[in-house]
């Protein structure tokens, strides 16, 4: 099977793509080769190889939910530029 010119021009139309000519006949050529992977492409034996949704195994990697102690409360506001209270403080941004 093979694309003709006219059936390059027709999907060039519905994509609305404006090609001059020797764009047309180079999108031809390009196609027809892809067509021709394709065709080689069916040719392989596939019989009794599983359908896979990806190329390569993936499985998660996630890491086990542990609970554990987060930082002390003083070591975390050491950096902070200013706190009141054990809590920092931010400037207001929403006023009464």
């Amino acid at each position: 099977m093979s694309i003709s010119l006219k059936e390059v021009r027709h999907v060039a139309k519905l994509a609305r793509l404006d090609l001059e000519e020797s764009e047309v006949m180079s999108l031809q050529t390009e196609l027809n080769a892809l067509l021709g992977h394709f065709s080689e492409l069916q040719s392989v034996d596939v019989r009794g190889i599983e359908p896979q949704s990806h190329a390569v195994s993936l499985t998660n990697g996630w890491a086990e939910d542990v609970a554990r102690l987060g930082l002390p409360r003083e070591l975390a506001l050491s950096n902070a530029p200013s706190s009141k209270a054990g809590l920092f403080l931010v400037p207001t941004i929403i006023e009464d």
